[in-house]
């Protein structure tokens, strides 16, 4: 972390130069120019990390080319007070008129305190948290990934040669258990004799857990890996060193892989930053929750690399055109990993339904257990 952003949360939390401003007349607060709007984003990792921090990043990056608009960042922020401090400084010493949290730990108590002490500043929040009573300057914005992890489970299916595949997941929570679910029933829909087997590692960033798990499912036979961490590099890196295929999350690691790299989900956070951007110019107010997958260009396939064979690639693409069309991913007849029912013949779920968004279960044909 940079002195500078040392000497901005030193800055924000010294009376001594608060009282030195009300005696002197000098102010800590430089608002932005009428015509610009200055935007705080907040990370929790590195920017670098080839997954949800860089994710980020790239958007903060295309954001930076709109004109008239200012990017402040601070990486490295834990999810406790200091995340805090570090937007109070960003809206006391920037003038930020928008900030994006974008960690899962930011919101409660964190935005949802600091939005109703600046009620002009306006607050998102990247999860889907906020709720009827937040503040109304609060909210929160997300893509639906698995959409994208069903992709790339059609072109594993299509690119492994042992029919086995591994998954390497942190917690299983809703949002992960559909990705896995989402990327077995790609695996399944062109290869029905492949099984996807999942390992927890019990945290979102936990390198030496993450190493071990993917070689384990090396050792037991798997010839594809894949992910849901916060940062995928030693998952990918550990295929690409181990000699097997892989596919990504978050954000592009195909450089990290330059022979098996198949291809990978990404968040594609720019279309929803430049939205956000381009309605408070025009004075628009902000929603307070947004979501959406491919029809609304908020999640996106990494583009294939020497992994994914032709076959793949072609059926992949067709599958991502009617996905985008609204055609949906869970179609019955399906089982849970228990074999009681969750689809029967010729039902189906909506994409980015509320049915799928509650997810507490795995499907059959993963091997792996919650518990």
């Amino acid at each position: 972390m940079s002195a500078f952003t040392l000497s901005r949360r030193s800055l924000l939390k010294s009376a001594a130069i608060g009282a030195l401003g009300a005696t002197s007349g000098i102010s800590l607060i430089r608002p932005a120019r009428a015509e610009s709007l200055t935007i705080g984003i907040v990370y929790v990792g590195p920017r670098d990390d080839f997954g949800w921090n860089q994710a980020h990043a790239v958007a903060a990056a295309a954001l930076k080319q709109v004109p008239d608009v200012t990017v402040v960042e601070e990486e490295n922020v834990p999810e406790t007070a200091a995340c805090a401090q570090s937007m109070e400084s960003m809206i006391s010493l920037d003038g930020a008129k928008l900030i994006f949290a974008t960690s899962f730990g930011y919101y409660s108590p964190f935005v949802v305190d600091l939005a109703k002490k600046y009620p002009e500043v306006q607050f998102r929040h990247a999860a889907p948290l906020w709720k009827e009573g937040d503040p109304v300057n609060a909210g929160s914005y997300f893509g639906q990934l698995d959409q994208a992890h069903y992709i790339d489970g059609i072109a594993a299916g299509l690119s492994t040669k042992s029919n086995k595949i591994g998954f390497v997941a942190a917690k299983p929570i809703g949002t992960v258990l559909l990705n896995i679910n989402s990327f077995t029933l790609g695996v399944k829909k062109v290869n029905p004799a492949a099984t996807v087997q999942v390992i927890f590692t019990g945290e979102w960033s936990m390198p030496v857990r993450e190493a071990e798990a993917a070689n384990a499912l090396v050792d037991a036979g798997c010839d594809v890996l894949t992910c849901h961490v916060d940062g995928p590099k030693v998952v990918i890196e550990t295929a690409e060193g181990r000699g097997v295929k892989s596919c990504g999350h978050n954000a592009s690691q195909a450089p990290l892989a330059p022979k098996g790299f198949i291809t990978g989900a990404e968040y594609k956070w720019e279309t929803i930053y430049k939205d956000y951007a381009a309605k408070l110019a025009k004075g628009e107010a902000l929603p307070n929750f947004i979501g959406g997958g491919f029809d609304k260009d908020f999640v996106q396939n990494t583009p294939y690399g020497a992994g994914a064979t032709p076959e793949a690639i072609a059926a992949a693409d067709a599958a991502r055109a009617e996905v985008k069309a609204g055609k949906p991913i869970f179609v019955g007849p399906i089982k849970k990993q228990d074999g009681s029912v969750l689809l029967g013949e010729g039902q189906s779920f909506v994409n980015s339904s509320a049915e799928l968004n509650a997810t507490d279960y795995l499907i059959e044909g993963v091997i792996g257990s919650i518990t």
